[in-house]
């Protein structure tokens, strides 16, 4: 049987993986809140509070950027980043690794917050998942790094079907272009 830290990291690969496939941005938004809450549990468990706190500050961020978006919402979750990365680093002496982990969730927060595009966002995200990734190494974390090469693996994939369909409507209005000149 699997450590309970375990249990909440598969959690959130799963949802994960589910949510990276969503078109509409607020089911994006919703399901990743779920597999944020779930990786955050699995990081506090494991110790690496860093990204139990990103994680957490982003399920948050998702909850409430499907209402609320804009300079208020980003300037108070930009600074709630900043806020734990300080007290982490300087009165828990926590080390130099956790600028990995904030810089991620920062990355995250901004995308999150200024962006209205799926498509966008996947883009924005390659970084964080990379930095994210990073640092679930880093920490000692399986399903952490299960869920950044997942996440990595989605944003690629999809990324991929999004180009096959952009050139497929190319094609397509292309030949109905040709068709109509023919008529």
């Amino acid at each position: 049987m699997l450590p309970i830290a375990e249990v909440f990291g598969a959690i959130a690969v799963v949802f994960n993986f589910i949510g990276y496939r969503q078109s509409d941005i607020n089911r994006y938004r919703f399901i990743s809140a779920i597999a944020l809450l779930s990786v955050s549990i699995h990081f506090f468990l494991l110790g690496a509070m860093a990204a139990g706190v990103g994680c957490m500050l982003a399920c948050i961020r998702n909850i409430v950027a499907i209402k609320y978006r804009g300079m208020p919402v980003l300037i108070t979750f930009v600074t709630a980043n900043l806020a734990f990365f300080f007290y982490e680093l300087l009165w828990l002496d926590h080390g130099w690794m956790i600028v990995i982990a904030y810089a991620s969730s920062l990355i995250f927060t901004v995308g999150s917050i200024s962006l209205t595009s799926a498509k966008m966002i996947r883009q924005w995200f390659i970084l964080a998942e990379v930095l994210g990734l990073i640092y679930a190494i880093m920490v000692g974390s399986i399903f952490g790094t299960v869920f950044n090469i997942t996440n990595l693996l989605s944003i690629f994939y999809t990324l991929f079907q999004d180009v096959k369909a952009e050139k497929k409507a190319l094609v397509n209005k292309e030949l109905e272009a040709q068709d109509s000149d023919n008529k």
